[in-house]
């Protein structure tokens, strides 16, 4: 059986005094018990203080984006090794917001994927669809295309080091929640997918959720048999909020 991944995305939230207070509420409202792991994903000028206190914790630590560069004359990017060096374990590529609002391709995506594996961090792949593409009846198409950047880059043995998340971008900070069903439907296509290249893979590779989930739907969505956890938003930002879906997990394991 795969263990959850409840993964806070803090997006551009955040100080340094708000930060500590959520981290130490966090930590200390982790539920008992075994079958999850709980990461946070702070902006990069926090990530250094907030590796620092979850040090000895739980709690596992991660970043919103990173360059596809190891190093060089990139102005304003940071490379994977610098994170790395500050402590983070995991790293968001091709979110939905990066993809929209920066224009990143899939190409690029799949760049920073390889990118973070080489300098030893876990990769959380984004995939989804619009409300447009939902509705024309596209979304295996969108995702797969998504998905065949990186299988292209990296082959499909890099996916035993990697997560993904599956985003529906319709049902981002927009309130709006794919059922349990919806989400499972793709979800299992996913999984389908990979499958296709390695079963066993397939079998392990965990997949999340990343569309509102929160304390009241959380429970439906993790009893799914290919949703593996969550990438969560704005209920992330509230140590309540974000331990509700950590309690759910908890309770499904």
């Amino acid at each position: 059986m795969r263990d959850f991944l409840v993964a806070g995305n803090w997006k551009m939230n955040g100080n340094n005094a708000a930060n500590a207070e959520l981290v130490a509420g966090i930590i200390a409202g982790v539920p008992g018990g075994g079958g999850f792991s709980l990461l946070v994903c702070p902006p990069f000028p926090y990530v250094g203080a907030v590796s620092a206190q979850a040090e000895g914790s739980p709690l596992k630590v991660g970043a919103q984006n990173v360059s596809e560069h190891e190093k060089g004359a990139y102005t304003g990017e940071v490379a994977p090794a610098m994170l790395r060096d500050v402590g983070c374990e995991y790293v968001i590529v091709g979110h939905s917001e990066r993809r929209a609002l920066y224009g990143e391709s899939s190409e690029q995506v799949a760049a920073k994927f390889v990118a973070a594996q080489d300098a030893g961090i876990i990769p959380i792949l984004c995939i989804g669809e619009t409300l447009e593409e939902r509705e024309a009846g596209t979304t295996e198409a969108v995702v797969d295309a998504q998905l065949d950047a990186v299988l292209d880059a990296a082959g499909i043995a890099a996916f035993a080091n990697a997560v993904i998340a599956y985003e529906p971008v319709w049902a981002i900070g927009t309130g709006m929640t794919a059922t349990p069903e919806q989400a499972q439907d793709v979800h299992a296509h996913i999984r389908a997918r990979l499958a296709g290249e390695s079963e066993a893979i397939a079998g392990d590779v965990q997949i999340l959720y990343g569309g509102s989930m929160k304390g009241e739907n959380a429970a439906g969505l993790l009893a799914q048999p290919d949703i593996d956890g969550g990438l969560i938003g704005g209920a992330s930002l509230k140590a309540d909020d974000f331990l509700a879906i950590a309690q759910a997990a908890a309770s499904l394991r």
